[in-house]
């Protein structure tokens, strides 16, 4: 049986790096009883994997990973029993059933992402409100990404899926996943090179909302073309429910 787990990283554990954040499921799996699945051969280890890696100094409220149980385990015992055994940081919200097929995992659907940025250090121009609405009415939006191999001049804005400013919060729904992925933080690069904002006088904070994958009723370029990794998965019920 193969389950999705949703859960939240916030406070001081926003500095720890994706494998620490491994290390740290496997032991909470271990102490709260999972039965989780193993891999065979002489080196056994967890089935798990996450759906998007969550960068150092983010946080969230909607990170994923999937696994793998030998028997079936009601979602509300998990949630109970693995938040009794977390630390400060880490919250798990839902435990949810999720299809069978290796193409349905997290890592392998998600499509998109949503995030607020926030002010952290230093202080925004007058105007940049109105400036954000410039920089988003452009046709293209181009800066060099840099890969593990080479750097490369791509054009962004098709993969800015909505973006708006919420009070003196900027909200960004971006792609994600392995085909196309964006990262909030160099969109706000791109922004503050339109507006002639040293980097090192504006330092943002981000805070992930959720991730999607592609609605397979509504492909279409409009709100229902995403749903939620958790809607895709249903909860474990006990023999009570």
């Amino acid at each position: 049986m193969k389950v999705r787990i949703k859960f939240r990283k916030y406070g001081v554990l926003k500095f720890i790096g994706h494998l620490d954040v491994m290390r740290f499921f496997q032991k909470m799996m271990r102490r709260a009883e999972i039965p989780i699945a193993f891999t065979g051969g002489y080196s056994p280890h967890m089935i798990m994997s996450f759906a998007s890696p969550l960068g150092i100094g983010l946080t969230s409220d909607g990170e994923y990973v999937d696994i793998e149980l030998t028997e079936p385990i009601d979602s509300e015992t998990v949630v109970r029993r693995m938040n009794a055994m977390t630390a400060e940081g880490i919250e798990i919200l839902s435990f949810r059933q999720i299809s069978e097929e290796k193409k349905a995992t997290g890592m392998a659907i998600v499509a998109a992402a949503d995030y607020l940025v926030s002010v952290r250090k230093g202080t925004m121009p007058d105007h940049w409100k109105e400036q954000f609405t410039e920089f988003l009415s452009q046709k293209e939006i181009r800066i060099v990404k840099q890969t593990k191999r080479s750097e490369q001049e791509v054009d962004i804005r098709p993969w800015i899926y909505q973006a708006e400013i919420r009070g003196e919060q900027i909200y960004l729904h971006l792609a994600a996943g392995s085909v196309q992925n964006l990262k909030p933080d160099l969109v706000m690069e791109a922004f503050c090179k339109f507006c002639g904002i040293q980097e090192e006088t504006v330092v943002f904070s981000y805070h992930r909302l959720e991730m999607y994958a592609e609605s397979s009723e509504n492909k279409a370029e409009s709100a229902e073309r995403f749903v939620t990794l958790e809607s895709l998965g249903e909860e474990i019920c006990s023999e009570k429910c």
